[in-house]
């Protein structure tokens, strides 16, 4: 028996309910705020990763898929922004709108050892906005994280927000880290101490204790911010308070891609476990330009849906509105056939028994079905043209005209 591959899943007609609702909210919430939806391929050239998330990042190092095609070279997309940046200029969109607020749906893979709310494929629902480095943008890409977190009744979320400044304040943020923590090596797990002259930033993210440990101990500030990432940072603050928006400032958040800059944010849930991070994102004003792009700023985030799924309230088991058609004898499985097509020509979704049960067990597989309304149809009822219409929540039972079905159903 063949087996699905380690790392995936299988997501199943009775949690499909789930994810449809969460991407339903979205759309919703991104109309809202006049986000746009994109779609990209989920295989894009690997030097596209390579290029914008980092030689050093850890997703290049060890987390691609590649696929190897003659000369070419592919990769399963890890994450969404590097493709939307390059489908923005590709497309020169740029040129045509200029400023460009997107929002997206869809997998991303990642070649990871699967655990709690990490899969080898995932999926996130995200969004990027191109074309601006005001801080007001930035206030409203975390707003909007937070109003899609609310929309998803997910409670007890926590974002932390930090700015690692530009490209010069975080050569500045890395040497000072260097510094502080070149007498610690020995105390860093094997792969911080690599970490420390490959990539020294990450050290901040690790979650192996005794690395947390040492970092808790650093005294690092925010001196290594320039003046303007002070200035646009103290703005991000300030616009935040005035929407009533919850943070709180860590000194120690990184993002661990290259291309971040100036304001990273972070979305925790303490039901996550180890890895609490529900969503997360950035400004990455250099990147568009670094693709071939014009010199603009940028802003993102994104979040995992198993994750949301994770940190979310079952939801209840909720009328659908089916309405199930028992019908009783040869005659009455024509009628019932019509009466399906009708339903549906009307747009009332129904269904019916196709497996031959007895009364009893059809009844049974309606309320399993959750089914709103049962019709039945048999001999009686052909002969007077009508039929047997029960509530499944009241338990009302009564006899109607055919003719008086549709207007009944939908009242």
């Amino acid at each position: 028996m063949y087996k699905k591959v380690p790392g995936t899943k299988d997501i199943l007609p009775d949690e499909c309910a789930q994810w449809q609702a969460i991407e339903q909210t979205s759309r919703e919430i991104f109309r809202l705020y006049n986000y746009r939806e994109i779609r990209v391929p989920v295989i894009e050239e690997a030097a596209l990763f390579d290029r914008s998330l980092g030689q050093s990042s850890e997703i290049v190092q060890k987390q691609m898929f590649l696929i190897k095609n003659k000369e070419d070279l592919y990769a399963l997309r890890p994450e969404g922004t590097a493709a939307i940046v390059r489908a923005y200029i590709e497309n020169s969109l740029d040129k045509t709108q200029g400023f460009a607020k997107f929002y997206y749906l869809g997998p991303m893979f990642r070649l990871e050892r699967p655990q709690k709310g990490r899969l080898r494929q995932f999926h996130h629902i995200g969004c990027e906005v191109i074309g601006s480095y005001a801080p007001e943008i930035d206030v409203e890409v975390i707003r909007l994280a937070g109003a899609l977190l609310d929309a998803y009744s997910i409670q007890g979320y926590k974002i932390q927000i930090n700015s690692l400044g530009c490209v010069k304040d975080k050569k500045a943020l890395s040497d000072i880290l260097h510094k502080k923590l070149k007498d610690k090596k020995s105390g860093l797990c094997p792969d911080c101490q690599d970490r420390l002259n490959r990539n020294v930033l990450r050290i901040l993210d690790c979650k192996d204790e005794s690395c947390k440990k040492i970092v808790q101990g650093l005294n690092i500030g925010a001196e290594y911010l320039c003046a303007d990432c002070q200035g646009h940072f103290d703005q991000v603050k300030s616009g935040l308070d005035g929407l009533g928006v919850k943070y709180e400032v860590s000194p120690h958040l990184v993002r661990g891609l290259d291309y971040y800059t100036r304001t990273v944010f972070e979305i925790k849930h303490d039901g996550l476990g180890a890895q609490d991070a529900i969503g997360a994102g950035g400004r990455y004003d250099n990147l568009i330009k670094e693709l071939g792009g014009p010199d603009t700023g940028a802003i993102g985030f994104a979040f995992g849906v198993e994750r949301l799924l994770l940190a979310g309230e079952k939801p209840q088991t909720v009328n659908n509105n089916l309405v199930y058609v028992i019908s009783l004898g040869q005659e009455a499985k024509k009628e019932a056939a019509k009466l399906l097509n009708i339903l549906r020509a009307n747009g009332i979704a129904c269904d019916t028994d196709y497996e031959g049960k007895s009364l009893k067990a059809a009844m049974r597989k309606a309320n399993d079905l959750n089914a709103k309304f049962v019709l039945m149809l048999g001999d009686n009822e052909l002969k007077s043209q009508s039929v047997s219409l029960k509530n499944m929540q009241t338990g009302e039972q009564k006899e109607i005209k055919q003719s008086d079905l549709i207007p009944e159903l939908k009242c």
